[in-house]
Parts: structure tokens; C-alpha cells; sequence
């Protein structure tokens, strides 16, 4: 029997845990490790709670979760509770499936400030992230800096500006909604520093913005390089890019008497936050772009008002202990997903935060073949009895998919009406709710 220990219960670990079961199965035996006692990762704390279409992958998961042969071991946290050297001696093969949950930090001067916080503390306290729950980002002010020109800083962006009942269907966390319902905001600005021919934004995200009831996206039409130049781009840019023109005629009529404005801001890069104590205003560069299409600083700075700053510039990989790491890219050091011999990491973990969910299944398929290019087989090692053991001796309690069965029952026993679950927020309280 194979004995694989999967880090990271998001996309890549259950990708991978699909592609091992296919590859070998029923001489297999797989754990996905999780530091939280609930699975899914990304699906439940990253993707908005106003996509859930796009959760509805986790019912894949489950599939691949409910084979005999895999099994979720949760609230274990690797290099604190278990070493890397412990899994590697218990498992023929170990897999870092750890994503990338840490914020890109944002060098400026004073980004230390109260009010200044980065997308991943921002998106996991509206996802109900048990690290993030009682965050209380300040909603009081008017003004809200997004910096970044990525999906993650338009959901950021469409979820400060929607109305409580435009989340009726949604999974957001009754906490963070009745914060959303009593904020005072009223601009939003979204910061590129290059213009609209280079956003990261796809074309379904950005439609959305022209579809929320008390707000309007706003676009300079001064931004928008001449119409005939988006002939030469990906025709998914081109798409975007004619949504920003849309936005640019609203700017252009002021045909709009919405309450909330989301004014995108293109060619612009933070210099530094402004405040005593808190965050009160930001100071810009403006850029252009070099024939490389880079941008760089013109020497014309501007102030805006910030109450509120949001920072969308990546995500990075945590290191663990005696793990090779890029530092430089915020990811494992590997060659095609190899780390050491039997140690191996995949997903974002691997290639740093880039692609779709879907784009991990392959890199799970990938990671599947290297263990047998690398002739992972059988051996005496004790796989998830020898972990259970070293657990009791711990008294680390570990959480299984019958018990995240029983706290996924009480979450949607306990929705609002019309929402799909009521996520627990608190480590301890999801494991008390695992016996049901």
C-alpha cells in the first residue's frame, strides 16, 4: 500500500488526491492535511460568497473526499503540531498543497497604519476565515482605496458597494454583512498602475460592476487608448476592455444618480499613506508606460482622501521549516514540482497564485506523474495510523469528513433565509459542532 500525505485541502490537494486515486487505485492510501478543521480552502474562504456557482466545484471534492481510500485529517498544522521530517518518515510521499494564503506585502510608507490591510485579511473576514473573523475593517469613512487591477480587487470592489439584499443568496457571514449594511462609504477608487490594455480583470467580474443597484463604475474616457488598438488584443481582454468603455460613457453622460461611485484609476502607483494613527489620505504617482509596457513614474504626484485601503497585489506561499523556498517569488523551490526526494508541491504552492481553479487539475495530474516517474511505491511506512498515533500523543483532536459532515449540517441548518449555509467562524466552535 501507498501511503501519500496531501497538505492543503483546497483545489490542488483534492485535484491531486484525484489523479493518485486514478493512477494507483486501490493501492493507495491518501491524508489531506488541513491546519482548520474544515476542508475546501480556496472554495470556502477565498472565492466570494456572491459566486456560488463557482463553490459548487467542492461537490467534486466530495466525491473524490468520500473514497475509501482518502481521508480528511483537519485541524493538524504542519510545523507546528507535525514536522515536514515526521510526514516524510510516515509517508511514501508527502505533497505541499499549502496554496498561497499570505498577502504580498505593500512597501510603502506607512502601509503599517490602522486601516491599511491587505486582500487576503480583507477577503477571509467576509468568507468567514476563523484567522480573519474579527477584523472589523473600518467602514465608517467614505472613502476606499483598492490597489491592484485584478479579479480579487473587483470582488473586493462589488462586495463594499452591494446592498444587503443583493447578497441574499450568497454565503457571506452575518457579521460581516451587517457591517457591509451599516458602512458609509461612498467612493471606491480602484489603482493600476498601468491602463486598461493591461488589466487582469476578466470579463464576467467586470460586467458585474454595471449591474449593482446603489452603484456605478466609472471609467476616465481620457484612460482608454484609441478604439482601433483593442483589435490587437486576447479577444478575453478585448472583452474587458469594452466593459471599461461602457463605464467610460457613464462618465462621460454622468447618466447616473447611484449613491456609491467605483472609479477606476489607471497609470497611477502609491507613493504613501497619510494619517495620524490611522490612514487618512494617499499620495499617487502618476505613471506611464515604457516600450516594454512597464510602467514608471512621471515625478506628478496627487492626493486622495483614503479612510479605507485595500491591497490586492498577490499572495505569497508561507515557508515551512527546512523546506527549500523562493523568497523572491513567494513559493516552494522546485524543479517541475519536485522539492526533495518524495517531497513535492503543487497548485499555487508550486507555480505561485496564478490560473483559474480548474488550472490545479492538471498541475494535480502532473504532480501524480512525477511520484511515478519517480517510483513512489509501496513500502513498511505506517501512513495515517502512524499519524493518528503521533496526533493522540499530542492531544492534537483530528477533524474528519464525518465530522465536517456534521458542521456542514449545522451551518445550513442555521442560514438566513434564502442563503445557503451560516459559516462558524471560530476554530473551536467548529469542533465542538463535529459530533452533530
Amino acid at each position: 500500500m501507498r501511503h501519500i500525505a496531501i497538505i492543503g485541502s483546497g483545489p490542488a490537494g483534492y485535484y491531486t488526491a484525484e489523479a493518485a486515486i486514478k493512477a494507483f487505485g486501490d493501492d493507495v492510501e491518501i491524508d489531506i492535511i488541513d491546519r482548520l478543521p474544515v476542508p475546501y480552502g480556496l472554495i470556502r474562504f477565498g472565492v466570494a460568497p456572491d459566486h456560488q456557482s463557482i463553490k459548487n466545484v467542492a461537490r467534486r471534492f466530495e466525491a473524490t473526499a468520500l473514497n475509501d481510500n482518502v481521508h480528511f485529517c483537519g485541524n493538524i498544522s504542519v510545523g507546528k503540531d507535525i514536522s515536514i521530517e515526521e510526514l516524510q518518515q510516515l509517508y511514501d510521499a508527502v505533497v505541499l498543497a499549502t496554496g498561497a494564503p499570505n498577502d504580498r506585502p505593500l512597501d510603502i510608507p506607512n502601509s503599517d497604519l490602522s486601516g491599511v490591510i491587505g486582500s487576503a485579511a480583507f477577503v477571509g473576514w467576509y468568507n468567514g476565515h476563523p484567522d480573519f473573523a474579527d477584523l472589523a475593517p473600518p467602514l465608517s469613512g467614505k472613502h476606499v482605496a483598492i490597489i491592484g487591477n485584478g479579479n480579487v480587487a473587483l470582488d473586493v470592489a462589488r462586495i463594499l458597494a452591494k446592498t444587503r439584499e443583493e447578497f441574499a443568496t450568497s454565503d457571506i457571514t452575518e457579521n460581516a454583512l451587517l457591517a457591509l449594511t451599516n458602512s458609509n462609504v461612498e467612493s471606491i477608487t480602484l489603482l493600476g498602475r498601468r491602463g486598461p490594455h493591461q488589466i487582469a480583470m476578466t470579463p464576467k467580474e467586470l460586467a458585474e460592476l454595471g449591474h449593482l443597484e446603489r452603484a456605478t463604475p466609472i471609467v476616465d474616457p481620457h484612460d482608454l487608448p484609441e478604439p482601433i488598438l483593442d483589435s490587437m488584443l486576447e479577444p478575453g481582454i478585448r472583452k474587458s476592455v469594452t466593459h471599461l468603455r461602457n463605464f467610460a460613457q457613464i462618465a462621460a453622460t454622468q447618466d447616473s444618480h447611484k449613491p456609491v461611485r467605483i472609479a477606476f484609476d489607471f497609470y497611477a502607483s502609491p507613493v504613501k499613506f497619510g494619517g495620524d494613527g490611522k490612514v487618512e489620505s494617499l499620495t499617487i504617482e502618476r505613471t506611464k508606460l515604457d516600450s516594454d509596457l512597464r510602467s514608471i513614474g512621471t515625478g506628478e504626484t496627487y492626493d486622495i482622501p483614503c479612510d479605507l485601503a485595500i491591497s490586492c497585489i498577490g499572495y505569497r506561499t508561507p515557508p515551512i521549516d527546512n523546506v527549500p523556498y523562493e523568497h523572491g517569488r513567494g513559493r516552494f523551490a522546485s524543479n517541475d514540482g519536485r522539492i526533495l526526494p518524495g517531497l513535492y508541491c503543487v497548485g499555487w504552492a508550486r507555480r505561485g497564485p496564478s490560473g483559474t481553479i480548474g488550472t490545479n487539475r492538471p498541475d494535480g495530474f502532473a504532480i501524480v506523474e512525477r511520484m511515478i516517474e519517480d517510483n513512489i511505491g509501496t513500502s513498511r511506512k505506517t501512513g495515517r495510523a502512524g499519524l493518528n498515533s503521533l496526533m493522540a500523543n499530542r492531544k492534537v483532536e483530528i477533524v474528519t469528513f464525518r465530522d465536517w459532515k456534521n458542521i456542514d449540517k449545522l451551518e445550513v441548518e442555521h442560514a438566513r433565509q434564502g442563503a445557503p449555509r451560516e459559516k462558524i467562524t471560530n476554530a473551536e466552535e467548529m469542533i465542538a459542532a463535529r459530533k452533530g
